[in-house]
């Protein structure tokens, strides 16, 4: 079992860099011009905070299996993930407290995220969930539909 959660976690980072290689690239979608601006400081922070823990929850899981000196990992029994370190019980603890950590602020961080879309949805009414929405193209905040 733990060996399919170590293959998930690194599946999951493998995604996460693509995907934060994606938004270095593209760029993030233009905002809303109602948005007040302490708002917007906040979602950008909030995002980039995503980001981070996001790769550091499985960089700090592949760590601490390294640091542990365990049997080798095998990714979904495909092939064998090399290790971070040789095995160290210091960092090991680290790694395991961090892993444990980054896990509760990941939620925290997802909960208040997740909030705010719906506060923004079923409170301000500004189309700021349906531009989350994949699939859902909407036209940016400056046009005019009935121009």
């Amino acid at each position: 079992m733990f060996n399919l959660h170590k293959s998930l976690g690194l599946t999951v980072l493998a995604l996460a860099v693509v995907r934060l290689a994606w938004r270095l690239y593209a760029g993030a979608p233009i905002p809303m011009a109602s948005i007040p601006r302490w708002q917007l400081l906040l979602a950008r922070v909030t995002h980039w905070l995503l980001y981070g823990l996001i790769i550091a929850m499985p960089l700090s899981g592949w760590l601490f299996d390294s640091a542990s000196g365990l049997r080798p990992l095998r990714w979904f029994e495909l092939f064998q993930v090399p290790k971070l370190i040789a095995p160290n019980t210091g960092v090991r603890e680290i790694a395991r407290d961090a892993h444990g950590w980054i896990f509760w602020v990941l939620v925290l961080l997802i909960l208040m995220h997740a909030g705010a879309a719906l506060y923004h949805h079923y409170f301000v009414g500004d189309g700021t969930l349906r531009r989350m929405l994949p699939g859902r193209r909407m036209p940016p905040p400056s046009s005019n539909r009935n121009s």
